[in-house]
C-alpha cells in the first residue's frame, strides 16, 4: 500500500487510504462532576497498571480525598490521562465507573462507529507520548535511555491536547487493529507477568537465604538462643545483639564537586544517579558528602524499602544517607541491616514522615538499632562470602529475566507504533 506524508513527525508516513484528524473532532472530554454524589468508588492511574480501583494500586500512594464531591467521574469505556504525567505512560482505558482526580481527562468517542479502543492505544503508543514534551507547564526532566519519562510533572492542558493530530482510518480498520493488539499486548502481558513471578521468586529466595545466614548461621548444626528484643527472636547460640552505634561511626567525607553523584538504590546497591534525575529535586553540593568504596550506606528515608548498600564507588551522596564504618565486617553489617528491611522491622520501630515509609534520617535513632552478630570476624567474613557468591547468582539470573522483560516491552510497544500508524496492516500479521 502506497505511504503518504500527512502529519506530524511521530508518526512518519501513513496509509494514503487514513486521514488524520485533530483529537477534538474524535474525541471529547468527559468533563463530569460527582455532585450529586453518584459513586464511591476512587479510581486510580499509573503507568503500570492502567485504570483501577485505588485499594489495588501497588505501593500505595497519596491518600485520596474523602470529599467525594471533589472528585469527576469516569464510565467503561473512557480513555483516562493523567494531565501530569502522560508523558511517563500514565494512560489507560476505563473498565470501571467511579471517581477520578481532577488532574485527569476522561475521553469519549464523538463519533459511536469509532472504536475507542484504537484511540486509547495511540495514547498509549510511547512516540506519541514522546511527542507531547513542551506542551505541558512544569517540570521537565531528561528522557532515560529506554525511552521513559520517570518523575515527570507537567501538567498538559486538555486545550493542547484537543489540537493534536491522530491517524484517523475506517471505524472498521480501527476495529481490526484495536482486536489484533488486545490479543498480541495480552499475550505479551502474559509473558511479562510470567517473568516478573520468576523474578519475585528468586528475591524471595535471596531474602531467605540472606536472612537464614545472618540469624543463625550456614552451619546446619547451629544451636540457637532466644533474646529480649522483639524484632531480634532467636539467634545463633555463640553470637551477641549489640547497638549499630557501639560498632559503627557514622562519617561526613569531604568531596570534590566533580565528584561523581551516586544514590543508595532500593536494590540495595550504591549507584550512579540517573541522568533522568538531574534538575528535580537533587541535592546540591551543599546538602551531599562523600562515599568511598567499602563504605556501608543506610538511606534515612528509604531504609525500609532496604535501601541499605555497601558502596563499590567512589563519589558524592546526599547526606541523607548515613555513610559509615564499623568495627567489624562492613559487609556483615549491610546484610543484617538489609535482614530487618526484608522483615518490616524498620516500619514497626519509626514513625514515617508519609505513609508508607520510615525515618531515620536521625543517625539517634539508626545507631539505637539492635543486631545480632559472630564474636570472631572470621565467622563473620564466611557467612558474607556465602552471601557474595550466592546472590551475585541470583543477581544475575534476575538481571537476564529484567532483559527479556525490557526486549518484551520495546517490542510491544513497537507493535503498537506500528499498527496504529499502518506501517503495518493486520492482514500481514496473519
Amino acid at each position: 500500500m502506497e505511504l503518504d506524508v500527512k502529519n506530524q513527525y511521530w508518526m512518519g508516513k501513513i496509509p494514503d487510504s487514513w486521514e488524520t484528524k485533530k483529537i477534538k473532532f474524535v474525541l471529547s472530554q468527559r468533563n463530569e462532576n460527582n455532585v450529586p454524589i453518584k459513586s464511591t468508588e476512587i479510581l486510580s492511574l499509573t503507568a503500570k497498571q492502567g485504570v483501577i480501583p485505588y485499594s489495588e494500586k501497588e505501593g500505595g500512594g497519596n491518600k485520596p480525598k474523602q470529599d467525594f464531591s471533589a472528585y469527576k467521574l469516569t464510565y467503561p469505556g473512557d480513555i483516562v490521562i493523567n494531565s501530569m504525567n502522560i508523558l511517563s505512560g500514565a494512560v489507560g482505558l476505563s473498565k470501571y465507573m467511579g471517581c477520578i482526580s481532577p488532574v485527569y481527562y476522561a475521553l469519549k468517542p464523538k463519533n459511536n462507529t469509532d472504536d475507542v479502543r484504537f484511540f486509547y492505544y495511540v495514547f498509549a503508543n510511547k512516540i506519541f507520548q514522546s511527542s507531547l514534551l513542551g506542551l505541558g507547564n512544569g517540570i521537565l526532566i531528561k528522557q532515560s535511555d529506554n525511552g521513559n519519562f520517570n518523575t515527570i510533572r507537567m501538567r498538559i492542558p486538555i486545550e493542547k491536547i484537543n489540537n493534536l493530530s491522530v491517524p484517523y482510518p475506517s471505524p472498521s480498520i480501527q476495529q481490526q487493529i484495536a482486536n489484533f493488539l488486545d490479543h498480541k499486548t495480552t499475550e505479551i502481558d502474559g509473558l511479562i507477568d510470567k517473568i516478573n513471578a520468576e523474578i519475585d521468586l528468586l528475591e524471595r529466595y535471596k531474602h531467605a537465604a540472606i536472612s537464614n545466614a545472618v540469624t543463625i548461621g550456614i552451619d546446619s548444626n547451629s544451636k540457637l538462643k532466644t533474646s529480649n528484643v522483639d524484632y531480634i527472636p532467636i539467634l545463633n547460640s555463640n553470637w551477641r545483639i549489640t547497638k549499630l552505634g557501639y560498632i559503627c561511626n557514622k562519617l561526613m567525607r569531604p568531596f570534590n564537586s566533580t565528584d561523581t553523584a551516586l544514590i543508595c538504590s532500593n536494590q540495595g546497591k550504591v549507584i550512579e544517579r540517573p541522568d533522568s534525575a538531574s534538575g528535580i529535586m537533587v541535592s546540591g553540593d551543599n546538602a551531599m558528602q562523600g562515599i568511598k568504596n567499602g563504605d556501608i550506606a543506610i538511606h534515612g528515608m528509604d531504609t525500609w524499602h532496604g535501601a541499605i548498600a555497601l558502596s563499590n564507588k567512589n563519589g558524592k551522596i546526599t547526606r541523607v544517607v548515613h555513610v559509615c564504618e564499623s568495627i567489624e565486617d562492613n559487609r556483615f553489617i549491610v546484610y543484617y541491616l538489609q535482614h530487618l528491611a526484608f522483615q518490616g522491622v524498620y516500619k514497626l520501630i519509626s514513625n514515617g514522615v508519609r505513609g508508607n515509609t520510615s525515618d531515620f534520617r536521625s543517625w539517634e535513632k539508626v545507631k539505637n538499632i539492635y543486631i545480632s552478630i559472630p564474636e570472631s570476624m572470621q565467622e563473620q567474613a564466611r557467612i558474607c562470602d556465602y552471601l557474595d557468591e550466592l546472590t551475585s547468582k541470583i543477581d544475575k539470573n534476575i538481571n537476564q529475566k529484567q532483559q527479556q522483560i525490557t526486549q518484551l516491552t520495546e517490542y510491544k510497544n513497537s507493535l503498537i507504533f506500528e499498527y496504529v500508524t499502518g506501517k503495518k496492516q493486520v492482514k500481514e500479521a496473519n
